[in-house]
């Protein structure tokens, strides 16, 4: 038997639905709306109380939305279904802020890029190179991972990356990778890379714009410091 508590168990004065309605999605807390989503307790709690511990154990709303499906499954009162209503949430979240929610996405700047990427990139664990593929009017055409782990220049090779700019007819490039230690500072071996890359562009007649290095809230544009 099914004994989980659902909303409709709560007060009607506390419904986190009912609030929402009443006085809009902004008077209620981040355990509110996550609560409206999820929508079913457990059988020890309801669905606030639920919803409050998942974001504790999850580290806040940042931390829980950049979770995959096993680190979910691993915080008490998180099965299948609640993994995968938290994963639709956080990849909903993150198309809202770039180009994949259907419009154009145009880049003119350095901060263009760290808007598209920042939520993506701030927290991974690893290191990840993407290239950002643009038309001539700098319109994002797509954005594709080229390689997993520390940027190293005999691993990263300008045939991944320029076979996906070419598959696009893109009329120019930009690299973007994250530093997991939340620091931007570019390594030597970001700038040897930076600098191969920007070698063979000029070969193949595509531009390279930038290599942007993402941290925790704060990115650096290895143009902007001169290094290309």
């Amino acid at each position: 038997m099914n004994v989980s508590l659902k909303i409709m168990d709560l007060p009607k004065n506390e419904r986190p639905r009912e609030r929402l309605l009443r006085y809009g999605p902004e008077a209620l807390s981040n355990a509110e709306l996550l609560a409206v989503i999820l929508r079913t307790g457990c059988k020890s709690e309801n669905i606030i109380t639920l919803s409050n511990r998942i974001l504790k154990d999850g580290n806040g709303l940042n931390g829980l939305l950049n979770m995959d499906a096993e680190e979910c499954m691993k915080i008490k009162g998180i099965g299948k279904a609640k993994a995968s209503q938290i994963l639709a949430l956080a990849e909903i979240s993150r198309r809202f802020k770039a180009y994949k929610s259907g419009e154009e996405y145009k880049i003119t700047s350095p901060r263009d890029v760290a808007n598209l990427l920042m939520e993506d990139m701030r927290y991974l664990k690893k290191e990840y190179l993407k290239i950002i593929m643009l038309n001539v009017k700098n319109i994002v055409l797509g954005v594709k991972d080229v390689s997993v782990g520390s940027l190293n220049s005999s691993i990263v090779h300008p045939r991944e990356i320029f076979t996906e700019a070419i598959k696009k007819h893109s009329a120019s490039i930009i690299l973007c990778h994250n530093h997991p230690s939340g620091d931007p500072s570019p390594s030597g071996e970001d700038i040897n890379v930076t600098r191969r890359i920007k070698e063979c562009s000029k070969i193949l007649g595509i531009d390279f714009l930038d290599h942007i290095v993402i941290g925790n809230g704060t990115y650096i544009s290895l143009k902007e410091k001169g290094i290309m």
